[in-house]
């Protein structure tokens, strides 16, 4: 994400999920003006000197949790985030990092899950086959 501009909107219209070692505010993913539509995830890292105060933890937790988020096995939803780190993230082991950040992205609200399936649209049963289309109604 860049800018305030972006930072703004998913704090104020972010669903918030914490953690004991993150929190992490979603919104659905939406294009920037004048940007295509290509749904993925925007995620900022954000790490005040407030809860870290030397900038090599502030840049090692940085690097650990975008190491996590980019290894996640089920992967990530289209969507904006802010993820805000804790310091305990330095100290846990790597796996339970990124079981803790797939079960905030399970916690989720319901439209910012990730979809699993192929192309979008409306279901159908394999084999299923629209009926045939008819003029009903049309002038000849």
């Amino acid at each position: 994400m860049r800018g305030d501009r972006e930072f703004r909107k998913v704090r104020q219209h972010g669903a918030v999920v914490r953690d004991p070692l993150f929190t992490l505010r979603l919104t659905e993913y939406r294009p920037r003006h004048g940007e295509a539509w290509r749904p993925r995830a925007v995620v900022g890292i954000v790490v005040p000197k407030k809860s870290l105060k030397r900038a090599v933890d502030r840049n090692r937790a940085r690097r650990r949790v975008r190491e996590a988020l980019r290894t996640l096995p089920a992967g990530l939803p289209p969507c904006r985030a802010i993820l805000m780190p804790n310091p305990a993230v330095l100290r846990v082991p790597f796996t339970e990092l990124q079981s803790a950040l797939g079960r905030a992205l399970d916690k989720a609200p319901g439209r910012v899950k990730a979809r699993r399936g192929g192309a979008g649209g409306n279901p159908r049963p394999a084999g299923a086959v629209s009926g045939p289309v008819t003029s009903e109604g049309s002038i000849s």
